[in-house]
């Protein structure tokens, strides 16, 4: 190739060089967040109108209280969600304008996605009621409130001396201050909305100890029948097992009911927790069984 065929090569790279237009990089980079948005969207219509929430500390007898009613041929009760933690990134500076133009802003793009979800399990179960027991959710009501208007909620409460001493055994090396302040945490949250919902009560006591009469209420508060197969519900599947998705314990492996072990009743609660367990009708401050 001569030096001139080279020389006009070369040149006419730098002209389509200089006159092609920049790519552009949008995502490249992501631009700097401003200030969160004030915009607050109205609700989007629900595809799960009322779904049903199991509020409980954890260790307070969830799982069982799942596994029972998954074993109901309308109830579909999952493993724990944790919808709580499944978020939406709105990660250009632009994009919370152009949602606002949607009438949607992050927290209600979430409220979507949860709906969403709910609707995927209960339609893949071919049931038509849903429960979602994630003992966490106790902690976010209130949202759940705004998320649903027309949510039920099961309030499953414990002795909160029986939560501590669950949590205290089931830790390798269990921090007790730590403890107290995360079942109070939960006691608080509980005991708010027992007073500021519509909520159907149990106890785990009760739904040990009365696993019939205990199920019967819950499916008239539900609106279905009762079945007499939800009690044994260990010729059902409920998925698998494993930690951050339920209790994967023996007990529950049993497929059976078993006995709740009781609190100590000489065992000292703090005492604004022993505001609580008397408050949900447990006895406090009992002298020692001889």
């Amino acid at each position: 190739m001569s030096a001139i065929r080279k020389g006009l090569r070369r040149r006419g790279r730098l002209v389509a060089q200089a006159v092609s237009p920049p790519r552009r990089v949008l995502d490249a980079v992501p631009s700097p967040r401003g200030p969160e948005p004030t915009y607050t969207a109205p609700p989007a219509p629900r595809l799960v109108e009322s779904p049903v929430f199991v509020l409980s500390s954890v260790r307070s007898g969830s799982t069982l209280l799942r596994v029972l009613l998954n074993s109901h041929s309308r109830i579909r009760a999952p493993h724990e969600m944790h919808l709580r933690t499944v978020h939406v990134h709105l990660s250009r500076g632009f994009t919370a304008d152009a949602m606002q133009e949607l009438q949607l802003d992050k927290d209600e793009l979430e409220h979507l996605l949860w709906d969403r979800v709910l609707h995927l399990e209960l339609t893949r179960s071919g049931k038509d009621v849903i429960v979602d027991k994630t003992p966490p959710n106790t902690l976010i009501w209130p949202r759940l409130h705004r998320c649903w208007p027309d949510a039920r909620y099961i309030l499953l409460l414990r002795h909160p001396g029986a939560v501590i001493a669950s949590l205290t055994e089931r830790r390798a090396d269990p921090d007790h201050e730590a403890i107290r302040a995360e079942v109070l945490e939960y006691g608080e949250k509980l005991e708010a909305a027992r007073h500021a919902l519509d909520a159907h009560v149990v106890t785990y006591e009760d739904l040990t100890a009365e696993p019939e009469r205990t199920t019967r209420g819950l499916c008239a508060y539900l609106g279905v029948e009762w079945e007499g197969g939800m009690l044994d519900y260990g010729a059902k599947d409920h998925g698998t097992f494993r930690p951050q998705l339920g209790d994967w314990s023996s007990t529950i492996r049993s497929g059976r009911v078993q006995p709740a072990r009781p609190a100590e009743e000489s065992a000292e609660l703090p005492p604004r927790l022993a505001e609580l367990a008397k408050a949900w009708g447990y006895p406090v401050g009992a002298p020692p069984r001889r």
